[in-house]
C-alpha cells in the first residue's frame, strides 16, 4: 500500500466512495447520538469501562494466566502465539487435523489482521466470511473500509452485482431475479450462507471479550450468523488477542453497555453470544482457543500509546473523523482505519515503513475521537505521540529530511542573538518588499495564485503562509523604549 497522503488523494476523486461514505457515517452517528442521550450517566459509563480495560491492562500477565487455568479446566485447548505467522499456522494445522478443506467465519478483526483467510487458502483451505458486510468484500475481492460495516463503500447496486457475478462461483448462486432491495440482497445471502454453515465441521472466531476467572469468550453481533458458527460445527476455533481479557464476569457489565451504542447505535445487540469450553452433547465438542501477541506487548510497554488496547472496535472514531468520511478506510492500508487504526497500526508494527509511519499524520487533531470513544482513548495525544516516534526514527537518515533541515536552520539561529537579528532584518526587508508590490502572502500562499515548488508544496497548498512583517517586535521594543514611546512603524 502506498503512503497515506497518495492512497488518499486517490479516495478524494471517487465522488461515488464520498457519497456513500457521508450517508453511512452520518446515519450511523445519528443513531449512536439518539442511544447515547438516553443515558443520563454516560460519562460516568465510560470511566468504568476505561477502567475495566486499564485495569485488565496493567495486570495482563496474571489475567492472561487465569484465563488460560479457566480455559482448559473447561475443557478447551490454548495455543500462544507471537505473531501472526505463528497463529495461522496453528489454524491450518488444527484445520488439516480434522482433514477439512472449508471453514466458515465470524467476523473477527484478529484474523483479519493476521491475513489468516489468505494463508489458509496457500494450504487448500477455503474460509468462507459469514458476515454479510465481510461476504460482500470477500466476494467482490475487495478490502474492508470499516470496523463496523466492512462494505460501508459499496452501495446496493454494487453489491447486487457482485452477488451476480460471483455468488455461483463459490456457492450457491444468485437467483436470476435478484433485485438491489436491501431486503432481497439479505435474502440471497442467507440462501447462500445455509448450506454453508449445514456443511462446516470446522469455525474460526475472534472474541470481542475474554473473562479471565470464567474462561468464557464472548461474541456480540447483530446477524445470528455468529451464533450459527458458534453452536453448529464440530471444532471451534478461536484467534483471540490478549487485549481482550477482562478480570471477571461483572466487568462485563459496562462493556456490554457501552459497545452496542457506540457501534450500531442500539440498546444492546441482538445476539450476545458466550461460551466455556465444551459441554458435552452442545455445541463444538472440541475448542482451540489461540492467544495472540503480534505487537501487543510491544503496545503495552508504550506509557503514551498502551491505552489503546482500550480499543473494544466499536468504530465510533470512524463515524466522527472528517479525514475517514472523506478519504475511508482502504488509505490507511490496514483492517484497522480511521482515527484508532491510525495509532493502533503504529503502535503494533513500528514507524519503519513509510506507509505506517505516515498514519499518525492522518488527522487533523480536532478531537471529536476522543470524545466519542466509549473507552476514553485520548487518540489525540496518542498521535502527537506517535508523530514525534517517526521524528525519532529519522534523526539517524544519511539524508536528511526537508522539516529536519527546517529545524537545524531554525535552532541555528535561534541559538545566537546576532543571528537571530540578522534573520529578523533579512526577514524584515522581504516584507518590506512584498508590501510594496501589494502582497500580504509569500508566493505560493494559499491566498495567491500558485502553491511553492518541491517540499513547501505539501505545506502551502492547504495554509495561507503570510509575508513577514516588516519590523521585528525586538527591532520595534528597542526603537520605542520597551513600547513607552510607540509612534508607529518607521
Amino acid at each position: 500500500m502506498p503512503a497515506f497522503p497518495t492512497a488518499a488523494r486517490e479516495a478524494l476523486g471517487d465522488t461515488q466512495l464520498r457519497s456513500n461514505l457521508a450517508h453511512a457515517t452520518r446515519t450511523i452517528r445519528d443513531k449512536r447520538a439518539a442511544v447515547v442521550a438516553e443515558v443520563e450517566d454516560w460519562e460516568d459509563l465510560r470511566l468504568a469501562g476505561a477502567g475495566v480495560k486499564e485495569a485488565a491492562l496493567r495486570d495482563l500477565a496474571t489475567h492472561l494466566e487465569t484465563l488460560e487455568a479457566s480455559l482448559v479446566r473447561a475443557g478447551a485447548t490454548v495455543h500462544w502465539a507471537r505473531d501472526a505467522e505463528e497463529a495461522c499456522a496453528i489454524v491450518a494445522r488444527l484445520a488439516h487435523a480434522h482433514g477439512v478443506d472449508e471453514v466458515v467465519k465470524v467476523k473477527s478483526m484478529a484474523t483479519m489482521e493476521i491475513g489468516l483467510n489468505e494463508a489458509l487458502e496457500a494450504e487448500g483451505i477455503a474460509a468462507w466470511e459469514t458476515d454479510l458486510a465481510e461476504m460482500i468484500v470477500q466476494l467482490g475481492d475487495d478490502l474492508p473500509s470499516h470496523i463496523l460495516v466492512p462494505a460501508i463503500h459499496r452501495n446496493r447496486a454494487e453489491i447486487r452485482e457482485i452477488f451476480m457475478r460471483r455468488m455461483g462461483d463459490v456457492g450457491r448462486p444468485a437467483p436470476d431475479d435478484l433485485t438491489d432491495e436491501p431486503v432481497v440482497l439479505a435474502a440471497a445471502a442467507r440462501a447462500h450462507l445455509r448450506e454453508k454453515f449445514l456443511r462446516a465441521k470446522v469455525a474460526v472466531s475472534g472474541a470481542n471479550f475474554a473473562v479471565a476467572d470464567t474462561g468464557t469468550l464472548v461474541v456480540v453481533e447483530s446477524e445470528g450468523n455468529g451464533r450459527m458458527c458458534l453452536t453448529l460445527p464440530d471444532v471451534l476455533i478461536s484467534v483471540v488477542g490478549i487485549e481482550k481479557v477482562v478480570a471477571t464476569w461483572s466487568d462485563l457489565d459496562p462493556m456490554l453497555r457501552l459497545l452496542p451504542r457506540s457501534s450500531t447505535g442500539e440498546r444492546m445487540n441482538p445476539y450476545t453470544s458466550t461460551w466455556s469450553g465444551v459441554t458435552p452433547g452442545d455445541g463444538p465438542q472440541e475448542v482451540h482457543v489461540v492467544l495472540l501477541d503480534n505487537g501487543r506487548t510491544r503496545a503495552l510497554a508504550d506509557d503514551v500509546g498502551r491505552q489503546a488496547l482500550r480499543c473494544i472496535r466499536c468504530s465510533a472514531c470512524l463515524n466522527v473523523c472528517p479525514v475517514y468520511e472523506r478519504t475511508g478506510g482502504h488509505a490507511y492500508g490496514s483492517v484497522y482505519p480511521g482515527p484508532i487504526g491510525a495509532i493502533l497500526n503504529p503502535l503494533l508494527r513500528g514507524v519503519s515503513d513509510e506507509q505506517t509511519a505516515s498514519l499518525p499524520y492522518a488527522s487533523s487533531l480536532c478531537g471529536a475521537c476522543f470524545e466519542v470513544c466509549p473507552v476514553r482513548i485520548d487518540i489525540p495525544s496518542v498521535l502527537v505521540d506517535q508523530r514525534a516516534a517517526v521524528v525519532d526514527s529519522h534523526r539517524g537518515d544519511r539524508v536528511p529530511k526537508a522539516e529536519a533541515v527546517a529545524m537545524k536552520a531554525a535552532a541555528w539561529a535561534f541559538s545566537d542573538s546576532r543571528r537571530l537579528a540578522w534573520a529578523e532584518k533579512a526577514s524584515g526587508l522581504g516584507g518590506r518588499v512584498l508590501r510594496r508590490f501589494g502582497r500580504t502572502t509569500l508566493p505560493g500562499g494559499r491566498a495567491a495564485a500558485g502553491r511553492l515548488p518541491g517540499p513547501g508544496a505539501g505545506w502551502t497548498g492547504a495554509r495561507d503562509l503570510p509575508a513577514p512583517p516588516e519590523e521585528s517586535f525586538r527591532a520595534w521594543w528597542d526603537r520605542t523604549d520597551g513600547g513607552q514611546n510607540d509612534r508607529g512603524t518607521r
